[in-house]
């Protein structure tokens, strides 16, 4: 049997998520989008009133709630405002590979405090030259005695500038390629850490986005997430679970824009009509509605599955790849909407056009995950 219906906790949630967005989020989004200020104070109350760090487990003073409840808040809090929306789930990213594979005393250390205080974490793998090819990068990690020596460059680290502690994928032993890529976790006041200036990107300008290097970083080997050779593994592991959270913000973000090309629609008036009775933008409206159905329903089965246990990569990658590109499609469209307003800053849907590019570039081009579809068709035949 098959049941699309949320339980009563899921409607809580989801309302709970969509009232702090609308409150919290959208009076202060063009703000944080003008100056690029990290959005600290959003960032605090979502913490005290429960919606940062919901996967964390029971044991460990979490929730313990699964990807599926992960993606209702992320598509309300980006129908909110997706740039900070991603200031808020950098943390799941980097949270994610300690879930997959910590032990008990890193899941102490590194996880348990953030429930009591407002902490953030980053994910740090990409780098200047490797970015998709993540078998590119050149960060190393040495060991010596009881520690790990960690030297390299990251790029694009979202959260790098208000972390407490870094995922830092690195070699350990750079002649057995992916195999010998290992992850570590690094508190972020480590000695040899030096965090960039903030990106001025395209969208999404409430996230702090940064480069960083590591200069003879001492870590204790205490803090290597399973075993050597097991970091690539690691965090390509992590991204089933963050994928579908992220392609529910597309969905939230896309949902944004078609809720404003409705308005603008009914309220615009050309011919003796409003524009809404034009085919020309009717149609496009209705592609928009589709098309978001679509898009959650993928990122529903997506996230389902790996609630399961089971392996959702292939549908993580499709959820992913799907509302990304339509994210773009609906945004762009609602530009078109809105004609020569919709080029404007004084009207919304600029922003969600800027702000719906990144989707299709961070935790995995949308080229990347079209390679990762095609790998699970033909290598695993699912």
């Amino acid at each position: 049997m098959i049941d699309f219906s949320l339980s009563e906790e899921q409607k809580g949630l989801q309302k709970l998520a969509h009232d702090f967005a609308e409150k919290e989020i959208r009076p202060r989004a063009a703000h944080h989008d003008e100056t690029g200020e990290y959005p600290w104070e959003i960032i605090k109350k979502a913490h005290e009133i429960g919606l940062m760090n919901t996967h964390i487990p029971e044991e460990y003073g979490g929730l313990g709630l699964g990807v599926m409840d992960s993606c209702l808040i992320a598509e309300e809090i980006a129908w909110g405002c997706s740039g900070i929306g991603t200031a808020m789930e950098a943390n799941g990213l980097a949270q994610a590979p300690i879930i997959v594979a910590g032990n008990d005393d890193q899941k102490k250390r590194f996880l348990a405090p953030m429930i009591d205080s407002p902490l953030l974490a980053a994910y740090c793998v990409t780098e200047p030259g490797a970015g998709s090819d993540v078998a590119g990068i050149r960060t190393t990690a040495k060991k010596v005695g009881d520690d790990y020596i960690i030297n390299g460059a990251k790029m694009w680290i979202t959260n790098a500038g208000v972390a407490n502690w870094y995922f830092v994928l690195a070699y350990t032993d750079i002649n057995l390629g992916t195999k010998g890529m290992s992850g570590f976790l690094v508190p972020a006041d480590s000695p040899g850490i030096e965090v960039g200036k903030k990106e001025q990107n395209l969208g999404q300008r409430a996230s702090d986005t940064r480069g960083m290097t590591f200069t003879d970083v001492k870590v204790p080997a205490a803090n290597l997430l399973g075993k050597e050779g097991d970091g690539f593994k690691i965090a390509m592991a992590a991204f089933d679970h963050t994928r579908p959270p992220v392609a529910a913000a597309a969905t939230g973000l896309a949902r944004a824009a078609m809720e404003h090309s409705i308005r603008y629609a009914m309220e615009r008036n050309t011919f003796g009509v409003p524009i809404a009775m034009h085919e020309g933008v009717s149609f496009i409206i209705a592609d928009m509605a589709k098309d978001i159905e679509a898009g959650r329903l993928l990122t529903w089965k997506a996230a389902w599955t790996i609630d399961q246990g089971k392996r959702n990569t292939k549908f993580a990658a499709s959820a992913k790849v799907f509302t990304a590109d339509m994210a773009m499609r609906v945004a762009t469209d609602a530009v078109q909407v809105f004609g020569g307003y919709g080029y404007s800053k004084e009207y919304p849907v600029e922003k969600l056009m800027r702000d719906a590019k990144i989707f299709q570039i961070y935790e995995g081009t949308s080229q990347i995950q079209r390679l990762i579809i095609a790998k699970e068709l033909f290598l695993r035949n699912q």
